[in-house]
């Protein structure tokens, strides 16, 4: 049985997103270098094409036709795909509850004291967003 087609990107379209959103427009051999420099195995030029192509078909990323050649880019900005993730995260993993999911975080990622300082010092901001809304 096929599985069926999710909204958010696989780890491999992820990968090459966030290769897109970093440096843009690219044809497939950049793409294909770019994922090899962080990949531990080698990729087929014909995966990366194929991936592309499966990218550009669900409406991840855009096309157009250079010479033999396609160059693509993003077609979905980065911070919807976050969003994204993140909402369907929280729903299915901590039944809606955004203290439940920082709570998970602080107690089981490596969190520095910098890092705690900068967390509340977003949490002050949203806090006093919120109040003038």
């Amino acid at each position: 049985m096929a599985r069926s087609e999710s909204e958010h990107p696989t780890e491999l379209e992820l990968e090459i997103l966030k290769v897109l959103w970093h440096e843009s427009p690219l044809l497939v051999r950049d793409v294909r270098a770019r994922l090899e420099e962080h990949a531990d195995r080698p990729l087929a030029h014909s995966s990366v094409i194929t991936m592309l192509n499966i990218m550009h078909r669900k409406g991840f990323l855009n096309r157009r036709k250079e010479g033999k050649s396609f160059l693509f880019w993003p077609k979905v900005p980065k911070e919807r795909v976050m969003g994204g993730m993140m909402s369907d995260l929280l729903s299915r993993l901590f039944e809606g509850s955004p203290s439940a999911m920082v709570l998970n975080l602080l107690e089981t990622a490596d969190v520095d004291l910098e890092e705690l300082a900068e967390i509340r010092k977003l949490i002050a901001r949203k806090a006093k967003e919120t109040k003038r809304d």
